[in-house]
């Protein structure tokens, strides 16, 4: 099955990615996800150019949607779009949100075409399409965008590893598709050997996204520091990824907290940096990644019924190790699961 996407634009800043990842040295630019499919195949191993000269174990260009899956429509989630009486922005489209200036291998622009997003969640996002019988719409979209453009119905469905949390539930719908999973990263030469408790950041300056899940973690083990008289440790806050990345491996930080996916990529492509711990960014539930949709608007369940034939079939696991995240894999999609408890 082949699609052709249309031209699509959005105002979402770039960041500068290419200092984090080595995937280009240009700065990122606004603009919107133009793609076209290429028919053929080569093995999900390709690999792109890597860091510093070297050979990344992904392939990181527009080549990689050679090896992206895809599937025929799947009759049960079609007829469950059609009984639910959703419409989507586009009649017969598929618009969806992901985070094209986001994180590898998850959400991010290819480095041989600045407009192409690839990684696991477009991958899934197509594939989400294609079960429901829809041509697939990429949007590139900011993370602070996402929610409005979703209550809005700018966006059908926004996968841009959105962690479901109980506040978030209030406003969206979730079809979740991968465990939340952060990571503890520190520079490849740091005393540092492991994070597995609050007193291991005791006294560390962290780098961490401001009013993420993860922060609210973070804070609660400096607070838990505190109240056992040790020192709590500091929250650093940088605006990108790249400029936490140099900040950590400087030596201005001690500790960063980035999606554990991410933190292997970063380590098994750039070799700057070391994974020595990782949780479960809802805690203290098991809380998990979803794909989201406007509350109430009928899509969800569809995108259930597709995930839940992607992981029997065995591509769900077949895109997850096209980009290394098998440790983030579920045995089931779920619909509003528990998530992120309110504070």
């Amino acid at each position: 099955m082949t699609h052709r996407f249309a031209a699509r634009r959005t105002t979402a800043r770039r960041t500068a990615l290419t200092a984090a990842l080595a995937l280009a040295s240009v700065t990122l630019l606004a603009c919107s996800a133009v793609v076209t499919e290429r028919t053929g195949a080569s093995g999900p191993g390709a690999a792109g150019s890597g860091p510093a000269g070297g050979e990344s174990p992904y392939d990181l260009t527009t080549g990689s949607l050679d090896g992206r899956p895809h599937i025929d429509p799947i009759p049960e989630a079609v007829a469950a779009l059609e009984a639910s009486g959703f419409e989507p922005v586009e009649s017969g489209t598929l618009t969806v949100a992901l985070g094209g200036a986001g994180t590898p291998p998850t959400s991010f622009f290819a480095e041989d075409d600045s407009q192409t997003i690839i990684g696991s969640d477009p991958d899934f996002a197509s594939l989400i399409a294609e079960g429901l019988g829809l041509e697939y719409a990429p949007e590139n979209v900011a993370w602070a965008d996402w929610p409005l453009g979703i209550e809005s119905g700018k966006y059908d469905l926004a996968l841009t590893n959105i962690g479901v949390t109980e506040e978030r539930k209030d406003l969206f719908d979730f079809a979740t598709y991968r465990d939340a999973v952060m990571g503890f990263i520190v520079a490849a030469d740091s005393e540092v050997e492991r994070i597995e408790e609050p007193a291991d950041v005791s006294g560390l300056k962290v780098v961490v996204g401001s009013g993420t899940n993860q922060e609210r973690f973070l804070l609660d083990w400096f607070a838990q520091n505190e109240a056992a008289g040790l020192p709590p440790g500091e929250a650093v806050y940088y605006d990108d990824t790249a400029a936490g990345l140099l900040a950590l491996t400087s030596g201005r930080a001690d500790a960063s907290i980035i999606p554990y996916s991410l933190a292997k990529f970063q380590e098994t492509t750039l070799g700057e940096t070391r994974v020595v711990g990782s949780f479960n960014s809802a805690y203290p539930v098991t809380g998990q990644v979803g794909a989201a949709t406007a509350r109430g608007n009928g899509l969800v369940e569809p995108v259930a019924i597709v995930f839940r034939e992607l992981i029997d079939s065995g591509v769900y696991a077949e895109v997850l190790a096209r980009w290394g995240q098998e440790d983030e894999a579920v045995s089931e999609s779920l619909i509003n699961p528990p998530g992120l408890p309110r504070p």
